[in-house]
């Protein structure tokens, strides 16, 4: 069977058993539910119906994870669990990563430590998969603050790219340009999210800025022509998350979504799972919700996975 003939016969195990990238994992989010069930006897409800505001989304993390998961114990039982639900789905190429206020939150400040906790729990649940470890920054934080933290992070090579997200509005994206000046020189991949909630020229502003080489969500490109060409000349990857676009009221419906008109035009997209735990999302059933609102074909989709995993 391919994995258009597996879409086309809606078999989720079947889609499941093909390779595919989630390149958009929040791991503190990202992992199985059914593994920390196991593991704490805790059970995590996602959300199902369209949320009315963020302050929804914040109310379900306060109920669900809150500070549950707020100690070095907890923090690698949510690695372990990340990797569970990609293998799981048939996730071979996975980018993940620790904040890096989590350094010294749940790590000692040792940097060795943080990089050993995602390796093991590779090894331990998943060997054969990809590990992309990444750095996650947080948009409302002060640069100063940002830069300190990153000391730790320069000149480690297990590390694959740097990805800035948070509130869009949260400050200039100039503010971050010393640190993407770094970044580049430390030779990662530059990732940021923008596009969800800002404006197609929002885009273009932050690829401009920061030398960005991917754009995490970016769906706002589709409001004007000429930003998704210039996506297409600067050869510039959106990685897209489907379900979390609508649940969070960004897109209409799954067969509205625009990641159809995106890659119909050209721009480079991947498909990823944003917060599993919270949307129900992991990557194999964003494929059949995709191919099932028919938003896309089997075919289209099956390239965009095989182009993922470039």
């Amino acid at each position: 069977m391919t994995f258009a003939k597996a879409l086309q016969s809606e078999d989720l195990d079947a889609v499941r058993s093909f390779p595919k990238a989630d390149l958009h994992n929040h791991f503190v989010l990202g992992g199985n539910r059914e593994f920390i069930r196991r593991e704490t006897g805790y059970a995590i409800t996602p959300i199902f119906e369209r949320l009315k505001s963020m302050s929804e989304m914040d109310a379900w993390s306060g109920k669900y994870i809150g500070n549950r998961f707020n100690s070095p114990e907890g923090r690698r039982l949510l690695i372990e669990a990340t990797f569970a639900q990609a293998k799981q789905d048939g996730v071979t190429v996975l980018e993940i990563g620790e904040d890096v206020w989590g350094l010294g939150e749940f790590f000692h400040n040792d940097i060795e430590e943080l990089i050993y906790a995602f390796q093991e729990a590779k090894e331990k649940n998943a060997p054969d998969i990809e590990l992309r470890l990444q750095i996650g920054l947080s948009r409302h934080c002060p640069i100063d603050y940002l830069m300190g933290c990153l000391t730790n992070f320069w000149g480690h090579k297990e590390f694959y790219s740097i990805d800035l997200y948070g509130d869009e509005l949260a400050q200039p994206i100039e503010n971050f340009i010393p640190i993407y000046e770094k970044a580049a020189e430390n030779g990662l991949v530059l990732k940021a999210h923008v596009g969800e909630w800002g404006t197609a020229q929002d885009i273009v502003t932050a690829v401009e800025k920061l030398h960005l080489d991917e754009v995490q969500h970016g769906i706002a490109a589709t409001q004007d022509e000429s930003v998704m060409e210039y996506l297409i000349e600067k050869n510039i990857r959106l990685n897209i998350t489907p379900t979390s676009n609508v649940l969070l009221g960004r897109v209409l419906d799954m067969a509205q979504h625009p990641i159809a008109k995106l890659y119909r035009k050209g721009v480079d997209v991947t498909i990823n799972s944003d917060d599993v735990l919270i949307f129900d999302s992991d990557v194999s059933k964003e494929y059949l919700r995709l191919y099932q609102s028919g938003c896309l074909a089997a075919e289209e989709l099956d390239d965009i996975r095989m182009k993922g995993l470039n």
